[in-house]
């Protein structure tokens, strides 16, 4: 499936926000919420995300077509590697290991804002490469 690149940018200023907030607040709950939002993401597909909601009833309609259209699987495989951060994260500020709570929801602020602010998305890199690399195996 074909997606506006747009919208996944969308979603990670989003994510930027909320990720900001938890580290804010330390709230285990709010990095929780975050995970449901990765794991629609992630499982059911982009669409499905509540991001991709308001960026295609809010949004959208307020801009031209987009320019081109983007393979899902990228940002889909990113929104698993956010998934992964966020219940980590969210597990170590809800059972009182705060260090892996911050350090997890960090790392995933970090990956949010590089894309949200420069359109560099870490886990579709890493996607790419991963598929470089079983491809490389494939071969030999």
């Amino acid at each position: 499936m074909r997606v506006d690149p747009r919208g996944p940018r969308f979603a990670a200023a989003l994510t930027t926000l909320v990720l900001f907030l938890v580290l804010a607040t330390g709230s285990g709950v709010l990095l929780a919420a975050q995970a449901v939002v990765f794991a629609l993401g992630a499982f059911l597909g982009l669409r499905r995300s509540p991001y991709a909601w308001v960026y295609r009833r809010l949004v959208r309609p307020r801009l031209g077509p987009p320019g081109e259209l983007e393979d899902e699987r990228p940002p889909r495989f990113a929104q698993g590697v956010g998934l992964a951060f966020a219940v980590a994260g969210a597990a170590g500020y809800l059972s009182g290991a705060t260090w892996l709570g911050i350090g997890a929801t960090a790392a995933a602020l970090a990956a949010a804002f590089l894309n949200a602010a420069f359109g560099y998305c870490l886990g579709c890199e890493a996607y790419l490469l991963a598929v470089r690399g079983r491809a490389r195996l494939g071969e030999g």
